[in-house]
């Protein structure tokens, strides 16, 4: 808003917080609503949001649709969801130890999926476009993300 020039716009019309609070809420309903493991524009859009609206629903919300849906997925999309949940956690200043025990378990049993099982790509997933060149990149920006983990807990 600001390089567009109408945060001070924004400001003169003295919002409150309360419904600033009510549009955050709206949007992390939305995206959670959209979220898809053919179209990463949601997860996106809700890691952005907890970089400024730190709200344990994202994470629950991000890590309920994964448990239930990635792992059903290609390598890609598992690589993807998994390093997106680790950075939405790591945008929280405080976080409940057991939620984040919880979302770590899951990006922990994803990322070990995408190591331990054969590559899959779906049409339209390429390698390339993720900086990644075979199976053996994919892997290790898994065991990084593993690391990161690892690190994040102590």
């Amino acid at each position: 808003m600001y390089r567009e020039g109408v945060l001070e716009e924004y400001k003169g019309y003295d919002i409150s917080e309360e419904i600033e609070m009510g549009w955050f809420n709206e949007m992390v309903d939305q995206y959670t609503r959209e979220l898809s493991i053919r179209d990463w524009a949601a997860v996106d859009r809700l890691d952005l949001i907890a970089a400024n609206y730190q709200d344990e629903r994202i994470i629950r919300n991000v890590m309920t649709f994964a448990s239930r849906n990635v792992l059903s997925s290609d390598s890609i999309v598992k690589l993807m969801y998994a390093e997106k949940m680790i950075e939405i956690i790591m945008k929280f200043k405080t976080i409940s130890a057991d939620l984040k025990l919880e979302a770590y378990k899951i990006i922990y049993t994803i990322l070990e999926d995408v190591i331990n099982r054969p590559l899959e790509i779906d049409t339209g997933h390429e390698l390339e476009n993720y900086s990644l060149k075979d199976k053996r990149s994919l892997n290790e920006r898994a065991k990084r993300s593993i690391e990161r983990i690892k690190s994040d807990l102590g």
